[in-house]
């Protein structure tokens, strides 16, 4: 029966999986996915098991991330594949390679009114790279090859990509002569190499600035050395984004991110890097870079031509087009104002090591509650130079961003999706496991998907779940303050007990109260992981980003002092 099975369609995916390489995928089970959900389990391939849909593909969002390679999520059909939208969509936002499985009604039932009967595609064509129902045996193993191909960005910008299969289809034979090995057989995604003549272009304009700047983004991923290179080569300055954080180290004498707003307004030449220009760099908006010329490059377009047009713009792999820069400028001295690059990254040290010295000792709110930099100085002493670290929250995150350093980082991206920080943390530990791996989430974001920390208790997931536990949507309560005139509605939570509520789910749980205990729980939750440190924390803190008035949504800019820089270059008559 087992071998009769494993010539079925369900059989032939799981075969197309293995042959992939996928040693795991995320899901929850489900009828109309039963077939598959089998077949990849006898296939010896390991089933993560979750409690919600958006869960299991921010798992496979996170690993395909951490590993370089592909992330596979199982929804089964009707709410299944509802509840996954969130992190199709965050997935599509951020471009990470997931393929999501499906199933729908079998054939004979189709528009009778089936049970989950829901025509997935619709829904989906808009946050995928492709959104399709596979109907016939002959072409599974085809279309599960140009899942793949997409999902990688081969032809197109990497994403997740959905496919269906009615049930009964997935119970059809599948003969191996009527497959194809070429089906089977894995393809790299082809390099694209520069033109010539863009790369002098990029050459001219970036050894003859005073005042380089190069920004990264999820494109140079694959580009860490050729970066480092050539952030050595031209004396550039440098700024990281969530999309690439850790490619290039915190102590590299490029980094200043401590001073981004200042770099913005001072560059005369910026180099995007597989970036786009987007609400986090203000839309490369001229009243924010005032003097800068750009230098785009990208292997995509999407990534090249957003917002603002390069000088010169290089549609390539980063890594070979970086590399093609460096060779091309030779042994060319480039003009890099030395004098304001050793004072940028003087005054970036400086106000690091403030900045740090400070953590420790931040006071508390007259609540009597800790401030949250001082748990995260805590945290930085305690977790391993490769430590993965997420970060997720509103009101936290904006402390974290700026407070931890450590190796691979996540954070909730672009899309601002809160409730990552859960299974990206059990994704990450399961995908790492000989690395620490530790998750710094506010209570409001923790509670989306608490629950799955009882699946990081099935499957070992040695992670560390710290919640930094102030009793409110934080920044949307100082904006209420300050904004709607103390009006507080909907922003208040409860000081809930999180330690139990882990404890309760067969996690190791405690909680914090007093700075003093920090060093003792932290220690204890690393050894006896999964564990959940619940830390109360006071609401008095007013983070970064609630100061800039990212909570109330300005009108031409995600800041309130860019918004105004923006209407004031508005205001002035055109040259």
């Amino acid at each position: 029966m087992e071998s009769s099975a494993a010539e079925t369609v369900a059989g032939r995916i799981a075969q197309f999986l293995k042959v992939r390489g996928i040693d795991r995928v995320f899901g929850l089970c489900g009828g109309h996915v039963m077939p598959i959900w089998d077949q990849v389990a006898r296939a010896g391939i390991r089933i993560v098991d979750v409690r919600d849909e958006r869960a299991g593909v921010h798992m496979a969002h996170a690993h395909a991330e951490l590993t370089g390679g592909i992330g596979v999520a199982f929804a089964t059909a009707g709410p299944g594949v509802t509840n996954a939208i969130t992190g199709i969509v965050n997935a599509h936002v951020a471009r990470a390679p997931v393929v999501i499985l499906s199933g729908v009604p079998p054939r004979p039932q189709e528009q009778m009114g089936a049970l989950q009967d829901l025509v997935h595609t619709d829904l989906l064509h808009s946050v995928t790279r492709q959104a399709r129902t596979v109907r016939e045996a002959d072409h599974v193993l085809p279309a599960l090859d140009e899942a793949f191909a997409r999902a990688i960005g081969d032809g197109g910008l990497p994403g997740p990509v959905y496919l269906d299969f009615p049930t009964d289809l997935l119970r059809e034979a599948l003969p191996g002569q009527r497959i194809l090995d070429e089906h089977l057989e894995a393809k790299a995604k082809p390099a694209l190499p520069p033109a010539p003549e863009a790369v002098q272009r990029a050459v001219d304009i970036l050894w003859n600035a005073k005042r380089p700047l190069v920004v990264s983004g999820r494109g140079a991923r694959e580009a860490g050395p050729e970066l480092l290179a050539l952030l050595d080569a031209l004396d550039a300055v440098y700024l990281d984004t969530s999309e690439s954080r850790g490619l290039v180290p915190d102590s590299h004498a490029s980094v200043v991110s401590s001073l981004r707003g200042q770099v913005m307004e001072e560059a005369d030449a910026v180099l995007t890097v597989g970036r786009r220009l987007d609400f986090q760099l203000a839309y490369g908006s001229p009243a924010i870079f005032k003097k800068a010329t750009f230098v785009r490059l990208a292997e995509h377009a999407s990534e090249l031509r957003d917002n603002r047009r390069g000088a010169a713009e290089i549609l390539a792999s980063p890594a070979l087009a970086l590399d093609a820069i460096v060779k091309a400028a030779g042994n060319r001295k480039p003009a890099t104002d030395r004098i304001w690059l050793e004072t940028t990254r003087e005054k970036h040290a400086a106000k690091r090591e403030k900045f740090r010295a400070l953590l420790a000792s931040a006071p508390p709110g007259s609540d009597g509650y800790m401030h949250p930099n001082r748990l995260l100085s805590a945290l930085q002493e305690k977790i391993a130079p490769d430590a993965v670290t997420i970060a997720d929250g509103g009101d936290i995150l904006s402390f974290a961003r700026v407070a931890l350093s450590a190796g691979p980082y996540m954070d909730p991206g672009s899309l601002g999706c809160l409730g990552v920080g859960v299974p990206f943390g059990i994704a990450a530990a399961l995908a790492l496991p000989d690395r620490q791996v530790v998750v710094i989430t506010g209570d409001g974001s923790f509670g989306f998907n608490a629950i799955e920390v009882d699946t990081a208790v099935r499957h070992g997931a040695k992670v560390v779940f710290v919640v930094a536990n102030n009793g409110a949507w934080n920044i949307e309560c100082y904006d209420q303050r300050v904004t709607y005139d103390g009006n507080l509605v909907g922003t208040e939570l409860r000081h809930s007990d999180y330690a139990t509520l882990g404890r309760a789910l067969g996690a190791h749980g405690e909680r914090v109260e007093k700075p003093e205990e920090l060093e003792d729980a932290l220690a204890r939750c690393f050894e006896k992981a999964p564990a959940v440190l619940d830390v109360l924390v006071t609401r008095e803190a007013v983070s970064g980003d609630g100061k800039s008035g990212l909570a109330w949504v300005p009108d031409t800019q995600p800041l309130a002092a860019w918004d105004e820089a923006e209407r004031a270059r508005w205001a002035k008559p055109k040259d």
